[in-house]
């Protein structure tokens, strides 16, 4: 399939390029590098997201070219949509009738596009974007490199999360190889966060709680404005609740202004998170998965823990 988009890609000379809403380190980082892999082998390519791109990841290398739009405009021949199992995961307007290219490794992943290149074996789709690079003979830069060694590091949760293995950590050589610097990209994501990140933090602690290998936070649309906080303040705040011993997967549950909730799901492997993301109309990872259920937050959490004993018990 790798191939096919290759020969989808050769004709075509205008591109843009996007995932998904409230992109992550995936989202970012493939996006970014996949529009310089095009630029170097002489297109034009616009990236678009919905979302601006978050405080930890804007001093990548071509993040200040990313458009934040809700549409996408411009004669474009083809979009290349990444990390998403649908156009609608985008937010954006305008790419209903353009030719699709998809390129995804969730074990979710659906072949929405013309083209499909979806691989669960790679840990990232950043991975995907340096395969596609090298087979089209273009030259792995170091800002190519830093892109998709973040995108690395991010969605595997620091080589944390299950299915990271020799091969995780020989692409992670040849990004440093290449000129990744892994501490400069680690200082930016780990330790650029804002002061209404730390008090959301305390907030969404305080509302801890767990039940068995089960724990779940989470914080308030009042708690959000009251700490200042915006929505990319929110990732990544489900780790702490897996932080605690014995946990083996945790839930944070985000109250949206229309008072949905937004869930975020981990896991440390025993329990696969995607299928019950996938239960609610979500996907993502076994071990880090995502969805959205209506309110009140008593039923969200009942819901979403009934889901994940059910799976509980089919693995034991």
């Amino acid at each position: 399939m790798l191939q096919e988009v290759l020969k989808h890609i050769e004709p075509r000379q205008h591109f843009v390029l996007t995932s998904h809403a409230r992109p992550d380190g995936d989202a970012i980082g493939s996006a970014l590098a996949c529009g310089q892999v095009l630029r170097s082998l002489g297109k034009e390519a616009q990236v678009v997201m919905h979302d601006p791109v978050p405080r930890i990841y804007q001093r990548l290398p071509f993040a200040d070219r990313v458009v934040h739009s809700k549409r996408v405009k411009g004669d474009y021949e083809a979009a290349i949509i990444l990390e998403c199992d649908s156009i609608q995961r985008t937010r954006l307007d305008g790419l209903e009738h353009r030719f699709l290219i998809s390129i995804d490794h969730h074990v979710s992943g659906r072949p929405f596009a013309h083209v499909n290149w979806i691989d669960p074996q790679a840990v990232a789709t950043g991975e995907m974007v340096y395969r596609l690079a090298r087979e089209a003979g273009v030259k792995i830069t170091p800002e190519i490199a830093t892109c998709v060694y973040t995108a690395l590091l991010t969605d595997t949760g620091s080589f944390m999360y299950e299915g990271t293995n020799e091969h995780t950590f020989a692409l992670a050589r040849e990004l440093v190889l290449a000129g990744a610097d892994p501490a400069h990209c680690a200082r930016n994501i780990y330790f650029a966060h804002s002061t209404a990140k730390m008090r959301l933090l305390g907030a969404a602690l305080s509302n801890l709680h767990r039940e068995g290998a089960l724990a779940w936070i989470s914080v308030t649309q009042e708690q959000m404005e009251h700490c200042g906080a915006k929505e990319e303040d929110c990732e990544g705040l489900v780790n702490y609740a897996l932080a605690i011993q014995d946990v083996q997967a945790a839930i944070f549950f985000r109250e949206l202004p229309d008072s949905r909730y937004r869930v975020s799901l981990r896991s440390k492997g025993q329990l696969n998170v995607a299928s019950v993301a996938e239960h609610f109309g979500g996907g993502g990872h076994e071990c880090a998965s995502g969805c959205s259920l209506e309110g009140p937050l008593p039923v969200a959490v009942a819901r979403v823990m009934a889901q994940l004993l059910l799976e509980s018990s089919s693995v034991q």
